[in-house]
C-alpha cells in the first residue's frame, strides 16, 4: 500500500533552518509529482510547494518563495523541503502528498514550531 512518512520537524528559533523529508513507498515514486502542504492551528491546510516527477520543475506559495526549496531523490523515493529564514508564521504541521492511480495520498505530518 502507499505510504508517506514525513520526518525532520522540530522546534527552531526564528531565522533558523530545518529540512523535512518524506519517504515514499508503494507506488512508482518517479512518476508522481509531489507536494508539501501545511496546516497551522485553527487554519485550513495550505499548499506550500510542488515538484514535478523528474524534479525539473518546482513551484512555491508566495509566502515561502525565496526561503523554502523543494527537491527530490527518485533513487531514494524521497522528497525534501529545505526551510530557511523560518518565521513564527511557519509554525504548522507539514504534510507531503502524492497522487497515484488517480488517488491522493497523505503522510501523517511532522510538526514544525518556530519560536524563541
Amino acid at each position: 500500500q502507499v505510504q508517506l512518512v514525513e520526518s525532520g520537524g522540530g522546534l527552531v528559533q526564528p531565522g533558523g533552518s530545518l529540512t523535512l523529508s518524506c519517504a515514499a513507498s508503494g507506488f512508482t515514486f518517479s512518476s508522481s509529482p509531489m507536494n508539501w502542504y501545511r496546516q497551522a492551528p485553527g487554519k485550513e491546510r495550505e499548499w506550500v510547494a510542488g515538484i514535478s516527477s523528474a524534479g525539473g520543475s518546482t513551484n512555491y506559495a508566495g509566502s515561502v518563495k525565496g526561503r523554502f526549496t523543494i527537491s527530490r531523490d527518485n533513487a531514494q523515493n524521497t522528497v525534501y523541503l529545505q526551510m530557511n529564514s523560518l518565521k513564527p508564521d511557519d509554525t504548522a504541521v507539514y504534510y507531503c502528498k502524492a497522487r497515484a492511480w488517480g488517488t491522493e495520498y497523505w503522510g501523517q505530518g511532522t510538526q514544525v514550531t518556530v519560536s524563541s
